[in-house]
């Protein structure tokens, strides 16, 4: 059935028009992003095919690249380029939200919530660094590497070099964990005993190493993990 054979009152914009977008469900709000179906498809029809190729998950979906949507029938490339415009609007919302208030960083969590809605959903590994003054305020942040699905690039050179431009008193490592295990690696704990050595020459402290996975993370510092 063609969205306009429905009534409407079930029409995706008149819903949204008419109760407000909280009134909808995540296929109607993909629908209205789509606006057009194909064939005997509907709008609302081919935004559920598609949730249901990302497990019913927008965190799933999220991660998708425009060729995984374009798999989807009734999906081209302009609709992909219209869904990849507003799950990159979502992330960038939540990422400015958990941004706004300045605060000096005291545990892993605020980290983890300033990094989530920048992760969640990748199927590649990512590796960041945050640099902070005395007083545990951020004052930089640069991604390092963008990598393969098992393996991320840390060069501790480049790290040191742009902390001492910055003048960080100290540095918070983060990455993720692709496969949504949060547990460091034996490659993980080598890197990071290798980078606090090094930052500890120059008088920089490594505060912490963060591994995200999912909604999940590990914290270094938290779990009290001996670096020497």
């Amino acid at each position: 059935m063609k969205i306009k054979e429905m009534n409407p009152e079930e029409r995706p914009r008149e819903k949204l028009l008419g109760k407000g977008a909280k009134s909808l469900d995540n296929s109607e709000l993909l629908a209205i992003i789509l606006r057009t179906g194909t064939g005997n498809r509907n709008a609302r029809e081919t935004a559920s095919d598609l949730l249901a190729s990302a497990g019913n998950r927008l965190v799933t979906l999220a991660g998708f690249s425009m060729e995984k949507m374009k798999e989807i029938k009734g999906i081209g490339t302009d609709k992909a380029v219209s869904l990849a415009a507003a799950m990159e609007l979502g992330k960038r919302f939540v990422y400015e939200k958990n941004t706004e208030s300045r605060a000096a960083i005291t545990s892993a969590r605020q980290i983890f919530e300033i990094m989530f809605p920048l992760m969640k959903g990748l199927s590649h590994e990512e590796c960041w660094i945050f640099f902070l003054n005395r007083a545990n305020y951020i004052i930089g942040k640069e991604m390092l590497s963008s990598g393969g699905m098992t393996a991320t690039v840390m060069d501790v050179k480049v790290i040191l070099r742009k902390a001492l431009e910055k003048k960080a008193h100290g540095i918070i490592l983060v990455h993720n964990h692709p496969s949504g295990n949060p547990v460091p690696g034996t490659n993980d704990v080598r890197q990071t005993m290798a980078l606090k050595k090094a930052a500890e020459t120059f008088d920089i402290s490594l505060i912490d190493h963060i591994i995200l996975a999912d909604n999940r993370y590990y914290s270094f510092a938290d779990e009290e993990v001996r670096i020497q």
